[in-house]
């Protein structure tokens, strides 16, 4: 697969900052590929995902260097609006995206804006409120719904539009456990259905681990580990170090290897763990002490 997205030796500073926000990065990111960025507050993490959007350097003033490209072509050089039409953006706060009176009008203005065709607007509206199951609130006011809902209908609004890359700000951040994991429903269908270039800026490990094809750690404004996923989290010293928390199952494993309990890599998933934690029970079963049975007969 060819690369949809590359960042060559970037760097971006803030005017009122005195250090960069992002610091001689380069990245290469396939098409299809869905990707999780974690790292602790103040890394550069949404500074990369407006980087991609062009909101950096467009509606940013700061210092920039080395190259950001989608599809081949530089950021900057995509007239205003044409990028929009290929990265589509999710913030943690939905109700900054929202710009109608119906969660129906909101779903449509952006195909609006396209300049799609009524009998297309009315195909891709069927299409992602099968994705979402939204169909009951097409008529509701987009502020009077719960926060899982309006972070359903502001992923949806951007689906809407077909972009080829869907980055996500911490998309659950505000989010409880059930709807959190709804909006994780809607991406794995998504990665199943449509093999979007999916990008999740997110702390919900345990939702983010199991659809993640890689995973990248940024600190300081630097990529400091970037890999597959099951390679990535087999750095847990490394996440520990840069206030990352693993999931309870993979820490759980982590430190019964420190104990030298457990050899092998770490699970990533809850159902894992129970696998590797029933094979380790029974491997490490007492057997049967002959001189007590004796004695008891």
């Amino acid at each position: 697969m060819s690369a949809i997205i590359e960042i060559e030796d970037y760097s971006w500073q803030y005017l009122d900052s005195s250090v960069p926000a992002l610091n001689n990065i380069s990245l290469s990111i396939e098409e299809g590929t869905f990707v999780g960025v974690i790292g602790p507050n103040g890394s550069g993490k949404t500074t990369l995902a407006y980087s991609m959007d062009g909101l950096i350097p467009g509606q940013y003033h700061g210092i920039k260097n080395g190259t950001v490209k989608i599809l081949g072509r530089e950021v900057e050089e995509y007239p205003q609006g044409e990028l929009q039409q290929q990265v589509g953006v999710v913030f943690s706060d939905p109700e900054s995206q929202f710009t109608a009176m119906t969660v129906e009008d909101e779903l449509v203005f952006g195909m609006e804006n396209l300049g799609m065709t009524i009998p297309e607007i009315r195909e891709c509206l069927e299409w992602v409120l099968n994705l979402t199951n939204l169909g009951p609130l097409l008529n509701k006011p987009p502020y009077e719904i719960s926060g899982g809902q309006k972070q359903q209908v502001a992923l949806a609004a951007v689906l809407a539009m077909t972009p080829k890359v869907l980055i996500l700000d911490e998309p659950t951040s505000m989010l409880d456990p059930l709807s959190r994991r709804r909006v994780f429903d809607v991406l794995d269908r998504l990665t199943r259905e449509q093999k979007n270039t999916i990008i999740v800026i997110e702390h919900s490990l345990e939702n983010l681990i199991p659809l993640a094809d890689r995973m990248i750690l940024l600190s300081d404004g630097q990529i400091v580990l970037d890999a597959g996923t099951r390679a990535f989290f087999q750095h847990v010293d490394l996440l520990l170090e840069k206030g990352i928390s693993p999931p309870g199952a993979m820490r759980c494993f982590y430190e019964l290897s420190r104990a030298g309990i457990y050899k092998g890599s770490l699970p990533l998933t809850v159902d894992e763990a129970y696998e590797k934690l029933t094979k380790l029970l029974v491997g490490r079963k007492r057997p049967a002490n002959p001189q007590r049975e004796g004695s008891q007969a």
